[in-house]
């Protein structure tokens, strides 16, 4: 812990605004219950009621500063239970994806041959169909449970996975170390865990936020076509298509979801370019 701190005092100030985001987002998924001041399925006052736009919000309201919803749930509240939710989710599914995905990828390029080639053929055909179309196709079959989304989406995103980490894999194989465990006769789970894992960690870790970021942005793009987390569950994207008729109005609780959306997208690149800087050992010149 203390190694991490020293390392994030000398991060730049885009990787330290990144971390804060994060942490931000996260100290709220996990004290979602204690830090909302009502129940996430609360109806506690009109539709589109208070918020700072309101100039009558005092007076009569005693809604939060963010207001109610289309139906007259506090939007803080349900922003706060959608970062659990939304996030939760996107952690989730991008963990189960990186276990299917590097597991697979390192043995294709361990051990090669007719393993490598069912493997790449397969995740070809995978990849070959459009994420979005291939996820509603699945979804609209199966129903929109939460097993079932994180499950889908982990599949599909664990196509990529596999590229990068059979990619990676196979520039680590060749090297003289991973022949001398070969030589050894050590078994191929050793060698992926002693030799191969840990001289691909700093890429895949990068890789992890990329693909959180993209898991994310998907489930929020699910929700908002309507086949993402169901009602009345709390989810950014579906927060974002509940409120959406509001803009014609001049209401901006539609864009309060965008915008966390777009915000914790940010924070986590931030972080990701800061990790791929100092993997890469470049220094800055000052």
């Amino acid at each position: 812990m203390n190694d991490f701190w020293k390392l994030l005092k000398s991060a730049p100030f885009a990787a330290k605004l990144g971390v804060f985001i994060i942490l931000i987002n996260v100290f709220a998924a996990i004290f979602a219950p204690v830090i909302a001041p009502y129940a996430e399925t609360d109806v506690i006052g009109d539709m589109w009621d208070g918020g700072f736009w309101d100039e009558n919000a005092p007076q009569h309201s005693p809604v939060s500063l963010l207001g109610t919803d289309h139906i007259g749930r506090d939007l803080f509240t349900r922003l706060i239970y959608g970062a659990r939710n939304t996030i939760g989710i996107a952690f989730v599914t991008t963990l189960l994806s990186f276990g299917v995905g590097i597991t697979a990828g390192f043995i294709a390029a361990t051990l090669r041959g007719w393993v490598d080639q069912v493997l790449s053929r397969t995740v070809d055909v995978f990849m070959a169909i459009p994420t979005l179309i291939f996820a509603l196709m699945i979804l609209s079959v199966m129903g929109t449970s939460i097993p079932v989304l994180i499950v889908v989406i982990a599949i599909l995103d664990a196509t990529r996975v596999y590229r990068i980490s059979r990619a990676v894999a196979m520039d680590i194989e060749v090297m003289e170390y991973v022949e001398v465990a070969k030589l050894r006769g050590e078994g191929l789970w050793w060698i992926i865990r002693h030799e191969i894992l840990p001289n691909a960690l700093a890429p895949l870790v990068a890789e992890f936020g990329l693909r959180f970021c993209f898991v994310f942005l998907f489930i929020a793009a699910l929700s908002f076509l309507g086949l993402g987390l169901q009602p009345p569950t709390a989810d950014w994207g579906s927060m974002v298509r509940e409120n959406a008729s509001g803009i014609s109005y001049g209401i901006i609780v539609p864009l309060i979801p965008a915008a966390a959306i777009a915000l914790l997208t940010v924070g986590v690149n931030l972080v990701v370019d800061w990790f791929l800087h100092k993997a890469s050992g470049i220094r800055e010149i000052k």
